[in-house]
């Protein structure tokens, strides 16, 4: 019983929108300091409880939660476990919790918590307040970021905006116009193909020639029969553009919101969860679908009218596929997301998707005859969606990989990536030749000319994969460049493929001292942890001999990571006043590096480059991701040129 209380306590804790919505009309905190000694320090928290509303008071267990926590990223910053408590406060039980009883307050509370602060004092102190509240049998959690001031602390001299920067008026025009747009094309046609392969499952294929005859033969004539299936189509594709508008909401209230998303481990992790559950689902061992009675009810709404049945045929289908089609979306929706892109490349993605679902609609509409060369629904199918279970798991080990290089724990290593890869395309060449069987598969396929092609296919790549084990020069495999590890992530101590020839700085205000000194332009390389794109430009660009000779000789060159998850001292830690007057806690190093990004150079994705002088002046325009070592070298050049110019 204990445990399913702690369960139910837990899944409130997780249950945060409600309850923030809830506390801002019941709680507003007021948080003060007073010095106590040296390194020690007394905060206050003080608040008036809304008439009705029930603040849980410090010091209780709520199925082995404190009601009331403060946290400390910093985690030389140490509180005293026992809070003290002020106010009127008056006992209930709560049946959520077997009756217990707890102390809570309804009218004015002050928690009082004693701090250890063990190094420099920052001048303001950033936590969080973490307490319980509700009214009556209601329980809810709700956290409270706050910032607070402390006698005798030391502003932190960390910049955020340089204001010398003017992204506008660089030295010389060279460089991209600007990173929004950049790859949509790309992602577009990768969507498209995911709305094929999607075609080919076989909660889709067989619903081709019956949806295609229903509107050509049902129809009052064909003008009328081809306008609603073109009409069906167009609602496929608005669907799925559709599901994309609620990550624009998230992306117009913070710009760097996914980003932060997509590098986040608990969420990697979450990812490598689902897609190894997506590809037991595509295996057979269960069905991944949608309640049912969202089904019927839409289903039931396909014949009201014409247009508007015609919509919620399409959203039938978009719903009754979604075991099939549910893990492939959820493969581009994850690759939109770490691909640092913003909601746009989603939006992208998806409506590549559902132009790819929708188009044989449409077009088998205009040309019935091209029914007849269909092949005919049958155990290829499941072999399709088999197949595509096995680059779900190739796709897991991408996101943990993607966690692993977050937090370094050195569990995935580049050879043990490759390694996973290699495993799952043997057991992909097993099965099309018929030795490893699932639950749903039919009697043996006969090896046909397209089965033969993809043995073929996967046996090939999977032997392109091998050296990539190997501590040789095959083991850089470009064709996969940028999706495993870095060369240097190895399990060998030496790996001959790490070139160490550019060695970059991690921090702007050393890069900027050190170029004053060398007097060398300083080249800024925004980048990831988690970014695909990075890496390429990392092993193909930076390795090139002309590209390689100008960063290490003629630059001072500065990786900041985005993504890094390593927490600022408290001293260094700020509440940031961002240009649109928004209020950003900086916490990590990543969130400097972040905010550093988007403040000066209006951009959110990665990798971008940028050109500086020792004394801060824009050289170039920016530099995005850029394959070709030519273009890059070219754009080098002309930094080197645009600094010549301010010496003279």
């Amino acid at each position: 019983m204990k445990i399913i209380r702690l369960l139910l306590f837990l899944f409130l804790i997780s249950y945060q929108i409600p309850a923030k919505a809830q506390d801002s009309t019941a709680f507003s905190w007021a948080v003060s300091s007073k010095k106590i000694d040296n390194g020690t320090y007394e905060l206050y928290f003080k608040t008036k409880v809304i008439h009705g509303w029930q603040l849980y008071g410090a010091n209780q267990d709520i199925s082995g939660v404190p009601s009331v926590d403060i946290v400390f990223a910093d985690t030389s910053i140490k509180a005293d476990k026992i809070l003290k408590e002020s106010g009127s406060s008056n006992k209930i039980s709560n049946k959520l919790f077997d009756n217990a009883q707890f102390t809570v307050f309804e009218s004015e509370a002050t928690f009082t918590a004693v701090i250890h602060i063990n190094g420099n004092i920052p001048a303001n102190l950033l936590g969080t307040l973490n307490y319980a509240y509700g009214k009556g049998d209601e329980f809810y959690t709700a956290s409270y970021a706050f910032s607070v001031a402390l006698e005798g602390g030391v502003a932190t001299n960390a910049r955020i905006k340089i204001s010398s920067f003017d992204l506008k008026h660089p030295v010389n025009n060279c460089g991209d116009d600007g990173t929004e747009g950049k790859g949509l094309a790309r992602i577009f046609l990768l969507g498209l193909v995911g709305g094929f392969i999607a075609l080919l499952t076989p909660c889709v294929f067989p619903l081709i020639p019956l949806t295609v005859s229903f509107f050509t033969k049902r129809s009052a004539d064909r003008k009328r029969g081809l306008g609603n299936a073109f009409f069906y189509g167009a609602c496929i594709f608005l669907i799925y553009i559709l599901l994309s508008l609620p990550f624009h909401l998230l992306d117009h209230t913070d710009p760097e919101i996914l980003n932060n998303i997509s590098t986040n481990v608990w969420l990697n992790l979450i990812f490598f969860v689902i897609f190894v559950v997506f590809a037991i689902s595509f295996f057979g061992y269960f069905e991944i679908t949608l309640p049912g009675g969202v089904a019927n009810k839409v289903d039931a709404k396909s014949g009201a009218g014409s247009f508007a049945g015609i919509f919620f045929m399409a959203l039938t289908l978009a719903i009754v596929s979604f075991s099939c089609t549910g893990p492939i979306l959820g493969s581009l929706l994850a690759g939109a997301l770490t691909n640092n892109g913003g909601a746009i490349q989603l939006t992208f993605g998806m409506g590549g998707f559902g132009f790819g679902l929708a188009l044989p609609f449409a077009l088998f509409a205009l040309f019935p005859g091209w029914l007849h060369s269909l092949p005919k629904s049958g155990g290829w199918l499941t072999s399709v969606k088999v197949v595509l279970g096995f680059l779900e798991l190739a796709m897991a080990v991408k996101f943990l990989s993607n966690a692993d290089l977050v937090k370094q724990w050195g569990l995935v290593k580049r050879e043990l990536f490759i390694g996973f890869w290699i495993l799952i395309g043997i057991f992909i060449v097993l099965y099309l030749l018929g030795k490893i069987r699932f639950p749903h598969d039919s009697l043996p396929q006969r090896f046909s000319k397209t089965r033969i092609f993809f043995i073929v296919l996967f046996t090939a790549f999977t032997i392109y994969l091998l050296p990539g084990v190997t501590n040789t020069s095959g083991a850089n495999l470009r064709l996969i460049s940028g999706f495993p590890p870095p060369l240097c992530y190895s399990l060998y101590n030496e790996p001959i493929n790490c070139k160490k020839g550019v060695e970059p700085l991690r921090d702007y205000e050393e890069a900027i001292a050190l170029a004053k000194k060398e007097n060398k332009p300083v080249l800024i390389d925004f980048t990831g942890w988690a970014c695909v794109n990075c890496r390429r430009m990392e092993e193909n660009v930076w390795t090139d001999p002309t590209v390689g000779n100008m960063m290490k000789n003629d630059f001072i060159v500065v990786s900041l990571y985005v993504d890094e998850r390593k927490i600022l001292p408290a001293s260094q830690q700020m509440t940031f006043i961002t240009k649109d007057s928004a209020q950003k806690k900086i916490i990590t190093v990543g969130d400097k590096w972040a905010t550093f990004q988007s403040e000066n150079f209006n951009a959110v994705s990665q990798p971008q480059y940028a050109i500086v002088s020792p004394d801060e002046k824009i050289l170039t325009k920016t530099k995005g991701y850029s394959p070709k070592p030519i273009d890059f070298s070219n754009w080098l050049s002309c930094g080197l040129d645009a600094y010549s110019k301010t010496k003279k």
